[in-house]
């Protein structure tokens, strides 16, 4: 199968003003946080540090790709060989995996450490062929069997020293990744020491950085595209004009309202930016997929962010979840942390804009939502007190709403592009296509 991640990458190269866009879920947080990185689990009590499990975290990661909506699984290394070697997730999937190939010391959070204080050091755990294979010493053959794509992360503090030792350490993996056909997006942190540069300079020097040494590096050894901090309308639009070959994409930063995750992606859309990386803000989110769903809607000009705050609380409640926050405070913007640690120098720009008036009913894109996240059970979870595990025992118990099976959904694609196994490509589906899609499967006509 065609990835979608290449078909989309060959038309923006082709048509810089074509609409398509890049989603990535971000779950290689493990790689950072270790124990934290799944999230708390619900089962934890006052004054209780209680987090989920590496199992429920990967449970995730096979619920998203096969969701079908994120064009990218960013994971750990470990996670890549459970996943795409063992399970074979990605066979036939339009995802593609990806993994974390170096943990620069600046994301090194374990509980108690200072390290993210001091200046960022190059270090990578991963290796390109435990990537590719599973091993070392890849044989020719062995290469395609794991993923052929890494996330490389650099950060610069205006220090000359350690800045150089960054660009000498990028140097040799971008040797070594072109030497086995392993490609790599580059993540541009901004600088982890606060007094690195004056903050109304810090985006432009961002900018300067990043194009400077990459001016050095021929195609054949250029990043996919960028993962960079989103520092308002003119830093990206500066960026953008300046080589539409160039793709720029945002990181999501700290988890935030869910109005902030919405108004980011449609913010940076706007000025330019091609792809999301998103990972604390889906991993938070109170459903998964249902939280995914809305941000393709977003990107594809379905629905705009405070809308969608709106019909995602009102998919939330059609599950019967609690939401983290009240709607009036969801659909508040607030300043968000740009990185891993919790008190950064560097926050998102947050626009002026006008109060948002009082929630509107739930349109009918949050309908479709709200019936195939009930089909999918979004966390892994049945909204109801029978958890899945008996027959409901009440006419009231939310798993007695009929689910949409597998074999049902690939009868409703007639007209529309399927896969070579007859189940609904949705990669290929225009917005519409999708619409269609979903009204059939739900039994609502066209």
């Amino acid at each position: 199968m065609i990835k979608s991640l290449d078909r989309k990458l060959a038309a923006i190269h082709a048509d810089a003003n074509c609409r398509e866009f890049i989603l990535a879920d971000a779950k290689d947080a493990d790689m950072a946080l270790g124990l934290g990185a799944p999230g708390k689990s619900p089962e934890m009590h006052a004054g209780e540090v209680r987090f989920k499990t590496l199992e429920e975290y990967r449970e995730q990661m096979r619920l998203i790709t096969r969701q079908g909506l994120v064009d990218i699984m960013l994971m750990s290394a470990s996670s890549n060989h459970a996943l795409t070697f063992r399970e074979r997730l990605f066979d036939g999937s339009a995802v593609t995996p990806a993994v974390r190939a170096n943990d620069t010391t600046d994301i090194h959070l374990a509980r108690g450490a200072g390290y993210a204080a001091q200046p960022a050091r190059p270090f990578r755990t991963a290796s390109i062929d435990h990537i590719q294979c599973g091993h070392l010493d890849c044989a020719p053959e062995e290469r395609a069997l794991g993923a052929d794509l890494g996330l490389y992360s650099v950060t610069f503090n205006n220090d000359l020293e350690r800045d150089m030792e960054t660009l000498e350490h990028f140097h040799r993996f971008r040797e070594e990744a072109e030497r086995k056909g392993f490609r790599y997006f580059l993540e541009v942190f901004d600088p982890n020491i606060p007094s690195a540069i004056a903050g109304d300079i810090l985006p432009h020097y961002i900018n300067d950085t990043i194009t400077r040494m990459l001016a050095g590096v021929s195609p054949s050894g250029r990043p996919l595209f960028l993962k960079i901090v989103y520092h308002g309308p003119k830093a990206m639009e500066e960026l953008v004009r300046f080589d539409p070959h160039l793709i720029v994409g945002i990181l999501g930063g700290s988890s935030g309202t869910t109005r902030d995750a919405f108004q980011l992606l449609s913010d940076a859309q706007k000025y330019g930016a091609r792809v999301a990386l998103f990972g604390r803000k889906i991993n938070h989110a109170e459903n998964q997929l249902v939280f995914v769903q809305f941000l393709r809607l977003i990107v594809e000009g379905q629905i705009g962010p405070v809308d969608a705050v709106k019909a995602y609380h009102a998919v939330l409640g059609k599950l019967g979840i609690t939401p983290h926050r009240s709607l009036d405070m969801d659909l508040k913007i607030t300043e968000q942390s740009m990185s891993y640690v919790s008190t950064p120098a560097v926050v998102v720009p947050v626009p002026a804009r006008p109060v948002v008036a009082p929630p509107a009913a739930p349109s009918m894109d949050g309908g479709l939502i709200a019936a195939h996240a009930a089909a999918s059970s979004g966390n892994g979870a049945h909204p109801c007190a029978c958890q899945g595990t008996t027959a409901p025992s009440s006419t009231s118990c939310a798993c007695k709403t009929p689910k949409v099976t597998e074999s049902l959904a690939t009868t409703r694609t007639q007209g529309l592009p399927a896969s070579s196994n007859d189940r609904p490509d949705f990669t290929t589906m225009s917005p519409a296509d999708r619409l269609a899609y979903h009204r059939r499967r739900l039994g609502l006509g066209r």
